[in-house]
C-alpha cells in the first residue's frame, strides 16, 4: 500500500502548481493534504471524502486551492492558484480507509498512510 505525491516544484507569487496524491495497493474514503514549512508545525490544508460527500480547507487556502479526485487514476489531486510565500512548505498527502468524520478530518493523527511529501516554493 502506498502513497505517491508529485508536482511540487518553485513558481513565482500568484502563480500556480497542481499536486497529486496516488494511491496503490488499495482504496481509501479520506483523502487529505497537510503541509509543513520550516520551523513551524505541520498544518492541514485540504480534505476530501472519496466520494465527495464532504470537503474542507483550511482559512488560509480557502478560494485558492481546490481539492479534487480523478476516479480513473485513482488520483486525488490539490489545485493551487495564487500562490504566495507563505505558501512555501512540504506538501503530504494522508488518507484512512475510513469515513473521518468533519469535526476529526483535520488531524493528522487520523491518517495511517502518508506520502512521501513534495516541496513546492514560491518566490516573492
Amino acid at each position: 500500500v502506498q502513497l505517491q505525491a508529485s508536482g511540487g516544484g518553485l513558481v513565482q507569487t500568484g502563480g500556480s502548481l497542481r499536486l497529486s496524491c496516488t494511491a496503490s495497493g488499495r482504496t481509501f474514503s479520506t483523502y487529505t493534504w497537510f503541509r509543513q514549512a520550516p520551523g513551524k508545525e505541520r498544518e492541514f490544508v485540504a480534505g476530501r471524502r472519496w466520494n465527495g460527500s464532504f470537503t474542507t480547507y483550511a482559512d488560509s487556502v480557502k478560494g485558492r486551492f481546490t481539492i479534487s479526485r480523478d476516479s480513473a487514476k485513482n488520483t486525488v489531486a490539490l489545485q493551487m492558484n495564487s500562490l504566495t510565500p507563505e505558501d512555501t512548505a512540504v506538501y503530504y498527502c494522508a488518507a484512512s480507509p475510513s469515513n473521518i468524520i468533519a469535526s476529526e478530518i483535520r488531524r493528522g493523527e487520523n491518517y495511517g498512510y502518508w506520502g512521501q511529501g513534495t516541496q513546492v516554493t514560491v518566490s516573492s
